[in-house]
């Protein structure tokens, strides 16, 4: 059985990344932690809201927090019955990254799914800053779900990298499980520098190549090419819509997501995307 956690702030961004989920695992036995966090309600020395103290106001945000988790969870089963799917549903009195830490430990998550609003100027990052900090700081994948997205087959899958995931590769079995149970074409892109693959890439291409052997997939490289105008390129070309990647944190992958987005181009890329901790990411 998948165990899944869903966070949620009670917006139609979230419960779009949570309709995502169980639409991609309706065929599997999952059992899904929906999760809403709060953090104290700050209330100047000496005043009242409302006549409610600092205490009462936290005990009003619980209560209401459950009944739209309630809500949540009748939503899910009027609108996708399945009996493969059970929920959970809880509400902690804590920061989203501290708690979510937390609960993939204690009840042995799977994945994180998480909805996640795409840059809106020149000066805004990639994607949330929460769903940014959940990747930093978890120790399992995380599959962000742009809002908006509505559900598609994850057909044709998008992963770029630098083959520098010799030490993660025994995470590539979860790319190999979403091809097999949406009999998806994967594609391998390296984008270099006109710089020849070191021996430990060429070996992991080579691995990819064997590893995937019973599934269609087709490797791509491209030369002198910024990698985002790349994905963008590949997202039209192969009408590609899911996109995979490792957090290496000495690879492009930080400077894909980290840096400032100065053009419109992101917006092209809107499409979910997983990304899976490296090895040394676990062992840390």
């Amino acid at each position: 059985m998948k165990r899944i956690l869903l966070p949620t702030d009670f917006s139609e961004n979230a419960y779009n990344a949570i309709s995502y989920a169980v639409q991609l695992y309706k065929d599997i036995k999952c059992k899904f932690y929906i999760l809403h966090t709060y953090t104290p309600v700050t209330i100047s020395a000496g005043s009242m809201v409302d006549n409610y103290s600092s205490f009462d106001l936290q005990d009003i945000t619980k209560e209401t927090a459950e009944r739209k988790l309630k809500e949540i969870e009748g939503r899910l089963k009027t609108e996708f019955h399945n009996t493969n799917h059970t929920f959970s549903m809880t509400v902690s009195f804590n920061t989203l990254t501290s708690e979510m830490v937390e609960v993939v430990k204690k009840k042995e998550i799977d994945f994180v799914i998480m909805g996640t609003k795409g840059a809106t100027g020149a000066k805004e990052i990639f994607i949330g800053s929460n769903t940014m900090q959940t990747i930093k700081n978890l120790k399992c994948p995380v599959i962000a779900i742009p809002s908006g997205f509505q559900y598609e087959k994850p057909s044709e899958i998008l992963f770029p990298t630098d083959y520098e995931i010799h030490k993660a590769k025994q995470y590539v079995s979860l790319i190999k499980e979403l091809c097999e149970k949406n009999n998806s074409r994967l594609h391998v892109l390296n984008v270099s520098q006109d710089i020849p693959l070191k021996e430990k890439q060429e070996q992991t291409e080579a691995f990819l190549d064997d590893f995937f052997k019973d599934t269609e997939h087709l490797f791509h490289n491209t030369e002198n090419q910024d990698l985002m105008e790349a994905i963008v390129t590949f997202k039209k070309t192969y009408k590609i819509n899911f996109l995979i990647m490792v957090h290496n944190k000495h690879n492009f992958f930080e400077n894909l997501f980290f840096k400032p987005i100065v053009n419109q181009m992101v917006y092209h890329t809107n499409i979910p995307f997983l990304v899976i901790p490296s090895e040394d990411q676990i062992n840390q």
